[in-house]
């Protein structure tokens, strides 16, 4: 089975605990991205978890035209380079069609699937094909065991290195439910599974137009991920989320992380 020892930069030091996917929804600069992935880097290293910069280089699902989507797609990729490089940490960021996977792999360690497009054969078979560890989030509309089908598309394309990504499921219009049977099913398939702690609180296509959220469940959603046995955690921070440019709503503040972290390294070791 891939293991998180296998990602490149990943300290084999820093095994013992969850893994961590966390950094902004976008990359909205160059002094943002480098800030927040330093400080996420002191807390890992203190706490000795395995860590991911994350950050997306742009956003193309947006509920209105004029949401921001980014930067400059090559001066994005180019600051989520010099983040991996400077702090010497794998960086995931997510690609939205098949020609972006090859792309997007000459910067960053992992390439991610977004939920609305796990289905996409061609998508998924191209992020394969580059040899980066691939991430596939589960679809809102989908059960964790149909998940098998969009592993066994990346496993089959010569590529064993899959981590899958529960995100909640949409129970009505405008909210989703995170059902913590789908962690264990997920991992029975053979992939080490990641819970998204802030997507899953979201609350899309409000009235206004901008995705709402309910941020003071996040550390509840990663509380439970990991007493049901979450391999790692997914979360986006931002040091003001009330002035992010992108899903703001739904992000945790940075200085909270560290006490968050804390706390599941405890569940974490209670349970073992």
């Amino acid at each position: 089975m891939f293991s998180i020892q296998d990602i490149p930069k990943i300290k084999h030091t820093h095994t013992r605990h969850f893994f961590l996917l966390a950094g902004p929804c976008a990359i909205e600069g160059e002094t943002m991205a480098m800030n927040i992935a330093e400080e996420i880097v002191k807390i890992t290293d203190q706490l000795q978890i395995p860590y991911i910069f994350k950050g997306s280089y742009r956003k193309a699902n947006r509920s209105r035209l004029d949401s921001f989507t980014g930067i400059g797609d090559e001066k994005a990729l180019k600051i989520l380079a010099k983040v991996g490089q400077t702090f010497d940490i794998p960086v995931v960021t997510d690609i939205h069609t098949a020609e972006e996977a090859a792309i997007a792999a000459e910067y960053v360690d992992v390439l991610q699937i977004p939920a609305f497009l796990c289905r996409q054969t061609d998508l998924l078979v191209a992020a394969a094909k580059t040899g980066k560890i691939v991430n596939i989030k589960k679809g809102q509309f989908l059960s964790a065991s149909a998940m098998q089908f969009a592993l066994k598309k990346v496993t089959d394309s010569g590529n064993q290195q899959v981590l899958l990504t529960e995100r909640g499921s949409m129970f009505g219009y405008q909210d989703l439910v995170v059902d913590y049977r789908n962690i264990p099913e997920m991992k029975s398939l053979g992939a080490k599974v990641v819970m998204d702690c802030t997507h899953a609180l979201q609350k899309p296509n409000q009235n206004s137009g901008v995705t709402g959220g309910n941020p003071k469940l996040i550390g509840t959603i990663a509380k439970a991920a990991i007493a049901t046995g979450a391999d790692g955690l997914f979360i986006e921070t931002h040091p003001n989320p009330a002035e992010a440019l992108s899903d703001g709503a739904n992000m945790l503040p940075l200085d909270e992380l560290k006490e968050l972290l804390q706390t599941c390294i405890r569940i974490q070791d209670a349970l073992h």
